[in-house]
């Protein structure tokens, strides 16, 4: 993929890159190595300082980094506006809290005794510099995320983005720069995905953290597991939505929550719920509401603001995602709408919000991750069958049950093979609870003291007698 941005919305190239030489590479290698050696001294007042004046420039510039993202990999302008303030809210979240979350800790004395020590703690030290291979779905977010945690830990970053974001990858590059922060702490790599073994390897690069595809997790943890580096991997999923008939109280909030959850972000996010497994109780009401809900969301530009969906990310991205709806339809599946590209648009990568039903093993779409405005409606006949659906997927990064019944939820929490569990609302990511996946979406956490930890070197200190 060349480093350029193509406009979603009309498939116009607006603007191409050159991408870094392996000059270019070193000297920012480099710079990241030497600023990590004084950044790790810093103090948290002074670190907590300069994330809030990245915070608050970011909220000044909300509406021009909002109109980058948007004209860049296509989500909706109000939906770039509110990732632009929740990633500045989290700046603020790890500013206020990094120190606390990092403090030494200290274990009773008496369960040390016999170890021959006078008193031993555990230190939470940083590791150096950090590569960051980030995609365009949520292209401040995602980077945002493992930024301000690893920064405030004392870390510094290397940014390899997505090369169909490079204005917003090169913003963030600048951003904290412009806030204050050292030379070297957080910079902008803009090379294709072939340097990222080179930068891996290099003895000065401690670490690396991936959200992105299964095979490029795949890639980028070969890498690092032959030079024994740690890794982070945030990868596919193919989230559950499960409805039991307790639902049925509250259906109408449950079939509004499950539009959102499939097409936010014009349906390409790893948590976005992907399989609608409903129980046959309530499954014809469900999927009547569903489907109608589904069919009136609003397709088209995403500047524009009646828009609900807008175009998928690249014209690759639809080819794919269409190739999974076909191959369901030819093998019996039945689209209870949606299931083409909308006839009234202009040129551009839209797909119509689908829900497809009669899904089977068998078909692709049940087993592989459909990144776009996809659902697939399951009919189960009781909880241990909406358990064994859901857990019947490689991935495992999240999930969404609705239910109001205490022993069904507990069952749920027991045994269902994700990194979340949500009652009677929407997964979502948010600073303060930690967020990964088990199976094929990943290892290791992001966000809450979890994430702030992983790229730190746990220390035990020990003095003896």
């Amino acid at each position: 993929m060349p480093i350029a941005t193509v406009n979603p919305a009309t498939g116009e190239t607006v603007r191409t890159f050159d991408a870094l030489d392996a000059d270019g590479v070193e000297q920012r290698i480099a710079a990241a190595y030497s600023a990590s050696r004084s950044w790790r001294e810093s103090d948290f007042g002074t670190r907590a300082r300069l994330m809030k004046a990245a915070a608050d420039l970011l909220d000044k510039e909300r509406d021009d980094i909002a109109h980058i993202m948007t004209l860049e990999m296509g989500k909706t302008l109000a939906a770039a506006r509110a990732e632009a303030a929740k990633c500045a809210k989290s700046m603020r979240w790890y500013a206020d809290r990094a120190e606390g979350l990092l403090a030494d800790e200290h274990p009773d004395p008496a369960d040390v005794e016999d170890s021959g020590a006078v008193r031993a703690y555990v230190r939470y030290r940083p590791v150096g510099v950090v590569l960051a291979v980030m995609p365009w779905n949520f292209p401040l977010w995602q980077v945002v995320r493992f930024a301000a945690p690893a920064l405030m830990a004392g870390n510094v970053g290397l940014l390899k983005h997505a090369s169909n974001v490079p204005q917003t990858a090169l913003y963030l590059g600048e951003l904290f720069h412009r806030a204050g922060f050292p030379e070297g702490c957080f910079q902008t790599l803009l090379v294709g995905s072939g340097a990222i073994e080179q930068i891996l390897r290099d003895p000065r690069v401690a670490a690396a953290t991936l959200t992105g595809s299964e095979g490029a997790g795949r890639a980028v943890a070969s890498v690092a597991g032959d030079e024994v580096k740690k890794t982070v991997l945030e990868l596919g999923g193919s989230d559950p939505f499960v409805v039991m008939p307790s639902a049925a109280a509250d259906l109408d909030r449950a079939v509004q929550v499950a539009v959102t959850a499939r097409v936010q972000n014009n349906g390409q996010s790893c948590i976005a719920a992907k399989r609608f497994i409903v129980h046959a109780d309530i499954h014809d009401a469900f999927a009547e509401r569903f489907t109608r809900a589904m069919s009136a969301l609003r397709v088209g530009d995403p500047t524009t603001p009646s828009t609900d969906v807008g175009p998928l990310a690249t014209e690759q991205g639809r080819a794919d995602l269409e190739e999974l709806v076909e191959d369901a339809l030819s093998q019996g599946a039945e689209a209870l709408c949606g299931a083409r590209r909308p006839k009234a648009l202009p040129p551009g990568w839209y797909y119509e919000p689908t829900v497809l039903t009669g899904v089977t093993p068998a078909m692709r779409i049940h087993r592989e991750e459909a990144f776009g405005p996809v659902a697939t409606l399951y009919r189960v006949p009781d909880l241990d069958a909406a358990v064994a659906l859901a857990n019947d997927s490689t991935f495992g990064l999240s999930s969404n049950v609705w239910t109001t019944d205490e022993d069904e939820q507990r069952r749920f929490v027991r045994d269902l093979e994700a990194g979340g569990v949500f009652f009677n609302g929407m997964t979502a990511s948010h600073p303060a609870l930690p967020f990964g996946g088990v199976k094929r979406s990943g290892y290791g956490r992001e966000l809450s003291q979890h994430g702030i930890r992983e790229f730190c070197n746990i220390t035990t200190v020990w003095y003896g007698r």
